[in-house]
């Protein structure tokens, strides 16, 4: 089982800026805690024990609120000194991995997968990345991941109105020397410009996971957690 996980949290947040005008996004308050503090209970509980925090705006506040409520943990900053994209913080926070596979979700984003599913998964396929992927219904927001009888991912679909499908639910177990060795740029979208152009050519998989989700990406989901978490 994969122990290791970036933490995605350099995000400017524009969206939730009217809700949260100061902060990181991943920071934004929730019932009197930042958002990314959910996350990291998450993964501790799912048996991650080592973690890399890919930082970028206003990394000092992250830092200093990691610093003080999370001694006990075995923790790597990887910090951006422009914005690299999705694709190029995890690039670069790669770099400092201790694994052959590693765990990558959002700061904002919580969703409650199996980490010991999804990472067999991966490690039994020998996979580039294996994604998580979340069954939803009547839908916009979001583009929509097709896999096959193996769960091997055969299509990503754009954003539109669906019914029902899966969408990426944002958590990923991924190959480290896959990402470090493909050629890739220092910045690019690790959705648009890894996932979609080399799931033709790369072995990637999808592991359906029907756990909570939440993605306070804007205003209204902030509010919901607020409720719900």
């Amino acid at each position: 089982m994969i122990k290791e996980a970036i933490i995605l949290a350099g995000g400017l947040g524009t969206r939730l800026r009217s809700a949260v005008p100061d902060l990181p996004k991943c920071m934004a308050p929730v019932n009197g805690k930042p958002f990314i503090a959910y996350v990291i209970e998450e993964l501790k509980q799912q048996g991650i024990d080592s973690f890399i925090f890919s930082l970028g705006y206003k990394s000092e506040a992250i830092i200093e609120f990691i610093n003080i409520h999370y001694t006990n943990l075995n923790i790597q900053y990887s910090v951006e000194e422009e914005p690299l994209g999705t694709g190029g913080a995890i690039k670069l926070a790669c770099i400092k991995a201790t694994e052959k596979n590693i765990i990558v979700t959002n700061g904002d984003t919580l969703f409650k997968v199996n980490i010991t599913a999804l990472s067999e998964l991966h490690e039994k396929a020998n996979a580039a990345c294996t994604l998580s992927l979340k069954p939803m219904q009547n839908f916009e927001r979001y583009g929509v991941v097709e896999i096959d009888e193996n769960k091997q991912i055969t299509s990503f679909k754009e954003k539109q109105f669906y019914e029902q499908g899966l969408i990426n639910g944002g958590v990923y177990a991924l190959s480290v020397d896959d990402i470090l060795q493909s050629n890739l740029p220092e910045k690019f979208s690790f959705e648009k410009d890894y996932l979609e152009i080399f799931y033709r050519t790369k072995k990637m998989m999808g592991s359906v996971q029907d756990g909570y989700f939440i993605d306070i990406g804007i205003p209204e989901d902030y509010l919901k957690a607020q409720k719900e978490l």
